[in-house]
């Protein structure tokens, strides 16, 4: 191989790949505590924390982080399809990651209005700080960790990776 064909050797390509995927795999395992405590930490915020058992309690925090795990993940997925490069996550980083927080955001937003409002799979507790968005009350907690968490755990990965 030649400096001059436009490929990278073996060792640097083997390098971005561990990287990749030490990224993408640190990312997941923070999101899956992070939100695994965000969930534990909020239910007060919801009915059944008066109306549940403990093991509906425990049900709804196992359930809601198994859920936000799938949107962490496909949420990732999304940004690195729309915003990623060959070079993630050396380049494009910070925007892989806003694009992350911003579907995960909307996604969220949308979930709450349809199961609050629509289905009524669930419902607030009078502790809910509300937020009025496009004509629908949505729950600010979900909200914010839907900005907390994944900031929270690009930052860790990042801090991670610049070190190793």
């Amino acid at each position: 191989m030649t400096a001059g064909d436009g490929r990278r050797p073996a060792v640097a390509e083997s390098k971005s790949r561990s990287t990749w995927l030490a990224t993408f795999r640190g990312y997941l395992a923070m999101s899956l505590a992070g939100h695994l405590v965000w969930e534990t930490l909020q239910l007060p915020l919801y009915t059944i924390w008066t109306t549940g058992t403990p093991r509906e309690l425990a049900f709804a925090v196992a359930h809601c982080t198994a859920g936000d795990v799938l949107i962490a993940v496909s949420a990732l997925i999304a940004a690195l399809v729309l915003a990623g490069d060959h070079a993630w996550p050396t380049a494009t980083f910070g925007r892989v990651a806003a694009v992350t927080l911003s579907i995960g955001v909307l996604y969220t937003g949308f979930s709450e209005w349809l199961n609050v409002s629509v289905r009524a799979s669930w419902a607030y507790s009078d502790r809910m700080p509300i937020v009025a968005l496009l004509g629908a009350r949505i729950g600010l907690s979900p909200l914010l960790q839907w900005i907390v968490v994944p900031a929270a755990a690009f930052a860790i990965v990042r801090r991670l990776a610049t070190r190793g």
